[in-house]
């Protein structure tokens, strides 16, 4: 068993199925079913159970796979410790990111390359609920998320950027001035899908308030969300960082009870490898 056929088993089990896994390794497909069918005989246990329509892990494959993970996290960790003895960072790290936080990110991207351009990054842009169980799982080393205080649990976290949402809605929709949120439950509400960072803010902040509304769009996009409420189709609950970028859309403030927007770097507990530590310091 070497790290070539732990590092195949995983993308397979992360992609979903021998094509996707072979895109992502730059390989042929042929090369990637015969790595695993090799493994699975040295093993002497199926790793996957393949259907026309899909690859699932048995129960050996889910016991194999964080073991898998966790040592080719291991070997990445000692070439980069070598690598920084010379003073040459190389390695990978897989950053999670959401919808809205581009600009809290892509700075810090930057000056890593700009210092450290052996590092190659992968980004990944999910559900906040996806992310932090991909930290919790090892398979993003870093993320740049809002997060609540229940959801930072057992993860190391620092904040970046704390700002109240705001309303938008279309121009002259509603009066200037501050909304309450009695107000906004009696309008279309164009709201984000369960799991969003913004839906779980904006779902406390109500109960907060003890106002109950009724969702009349659910998107999970930013942009489709900003196209409703140009055409008037509904008024969106965003982060006003968010709103700033859709400037011919009127912003509303909250009286009160506004849903609190917080933004933070994430990633799991312990030291952090040199490339990840690298981009911390840039991440301000």
């Amino acid at each position: 068993m070497d790290l070539r056929q732990m590092e195949v088993v995983v993308a397979v089990a992360e992609e979903g199925g021998f094509t996707a896994a072979a895109r992502r390794l730059n390989v042929v497909q042929s090369s990637v079913s015969g790595t695993v069918r090799a493994l699975e005989r040295e093993l002497g246990a199926a790793l996957f159970e393949r259907t026309t329509h899909r690859v699932a892990l048995t129960a050996a494959g889910e016991a194999f796979v964080p073991v898998a993970r966790a040592t080719l996290r291991s070997a990445e960790s000692a070439r980069s410790a070598v690598d920084a003895v010379r003073g040459q960072l190389r390695g990978r790290i897989t950053v999670g990111t959401m919808q809205g936080v581009w600009a809290d990110l892509h700075l810090a991207l930057a000056a890593l390359r700009a210092e450290h351009p052996g590092v190659t990054v992968r980004l990944r842009q999910a559900a906040v609920a996806d992310i932090r169980q991909a930290l919790r799982e090892g398979t993003v080393d870093l993320a740049v998320v809002a997060l609540d205080r229940q959801q930072q649990r057992g993860l190391t976290t620092r904040l970046l950027s704390r700002e109240d949402m705001v309303l938008v809605a279309a121009p002259g929709r509603l009066p200037a001035g501050p909304v309450s949120p009695e107000e906004v439950a009696g309008l279309p509400l164009v709201d984000f899908t369960p799991g969003w960072a913004i839906r779980y803010a904006v779902d406390r902040a109500f109960r907060a308030a003890g106002v109950e509304r009724e969702t009349t769009f659910e998107v999970n996009d930013i942009v489709a969300a900003s196209e409703l409420v140009r055409n008037d189709l509904g008024v969106c609950v965003m982060p006003r960082s968010i709103a700033d970028r859709f400037p011919d859309l009127a912003r509303h403030p909250f009286d009160r009870h506004a849903p609190t927007w917080r933004v933070m770097v994430v990633r799991p507990p312990g030291e952090a490898p040199p490339a990840v530590a690298a981009l911390l310091r840039h991440l301000v």
